[in-house]
């Protein structure tokens, strides 16, 4: 069995040595070596090939963003970011998956030994999927490229009573942002569950907020959902759709992992379809895992109509793939065919609402 090779790249010795032991522990990976920065780290790539780098955010010489920017545009390769868990380090994090970085590791404030071997088999899990994983440098997208976005639905009577519900994992960040980049201002309101620490789940949705030309806050216990509007799960809080007389409201819960997850996927969607059945849109993009496919196909059952991402613009097809299988969905589509297929649904079950 050809083992996944990595390249540790951190300033500090003892993370490289820490992470250097809980990888080469495992019986299908081994790093080939260890960086102090990114300059060593540009030689050592270049001379071993490895099929996963580590890279630290915060380096001397150069650091971790640059160079993976460099590295993206130059030689593309699949990198897990090792990153604090402040806000700094999150703001960091997400300019690094923006600008093509697979997925992170959270570095524990405080001691570093005991929190980083407790984080071992979401390492090596996270290295695996970055190994099989297609790394690709992304530009930024801005609503100014927006000559084909989605038209407004022209009906706000009709948002109020549809949602629209996503589920992501691995890779989904920036597929999350795309398809809220197009979403019209007068779309329907928008739940969304991605797998993310819960120090990060705030910079994720002001980063979207500042970009997109809907509203994006991270969800609140018991507001009102509303047209033009999108509510990301808080890290380590599932996030659940409620019914109270003619609104739909946010519920927050603090219950069990499920799929090892906390927000999951599959808690909102079932919640979804219990509270709003044929009102729901669902969307399920990348990830690793299956959390969500189940989730998926009882929204289906329910009535809602559901489109998966394909598996050529996926970082990760696991999740969209695990939705397939289980028959949950109804279109498999390119990411950037996503939103405005969502919107001519919603437009072509407006009319026949009209209709009748």
């Amino acid at each position: 069995m050809k083992k996944i090779t990595v390249i540790v790249v951190d300033d500090s010795a003892l993370i490289r040595k820490l992470l250097t032991e809980i990888i080469n522990s495992e019986p299908d990976m081994q790093v080939l070596g260890s960086a102090p920065d990114p300059l060593v780290a540009r030689e050592m790539i270049r001379s071993l090939n490895p099929d996963v780098i580590t890279l630290d955010v915060e380096m001397p010489k150069m650091d971790g963003l640059e160079f993976l920017e460099k590295l993206m545009r130059l030689r593309p390769t699949p990198v897990v970011m090792v990153s604090s868990l402040t806000e700094k380090g999150s703001d960091a994090t997400l300019r690094a998956l923006e600008l093509g970085a697979v997925d992170y590791v959270s570095k524990p404030k405080m001691d570093i030994v005991h929190g980083i071997q407790e984080y071992a088999s979401e390492i090596a899990d996270k290295i695996r999927t970055a190994a099989a994983a297609r790394p690709r440098a992304r530009a930024a997208a801005t609503p100014a490229q927006g000559a084909h976005l989605p038209a407004a639905l022209g009906n706000r009577s009709l948002s109020t009573e549809k949602l629209i519900i996503v589920g992501a994992s691995t890779g989904g960040t920036e597929a999350i942002k795309e398809f809220l980049l197009g979403m019209p201002p007068d779309c329907p309101g928008i739940l969304i569950t991605q797998h993310m620490p819960e120090a990060f789940t705030k910079s994720f949705a002001a980063r979207l907020d500042s970009l997109c030309r809907i509203s994006v806050k991270e969800a609140e216990h018991g507001e009102r959902v509303l047209p033009g509007h999108a509510y990301v799960a808080p890290g380590n809080w599932h996030l659940l759709l409620r019914r109270s007389g003619a609104n739909y409201m946010t519920q927050l819960s603090d219950g069990e992992l499920v799929n090892r997850h906390r927000p999951s996927v599959d808690v909102l969607f079932r919640s979804a379809a219990e509270h709003a059945g044929k009102n729901v849109v669902g969307v399920i993009l990348t990830g690793m895992g299956k959390d969500g496919a189940l989730g998926m196909l009882a929204m289906k059952q329910a009535g809602a109509y559901n489109f998966a991402q394909d598996e050529a613009s996926c970082v990760v097809f696991g999740m969209p793939k695990e939705a397939i299988a289980a028959g949950g969905t109804d279109e498999v589509l390119p990411l950037q065919e996503i939103a405005p297929a969502v919107m001519r649904c919603l437009h072509s079950q407006g009319m026949r609402a009209i209709r009748v």
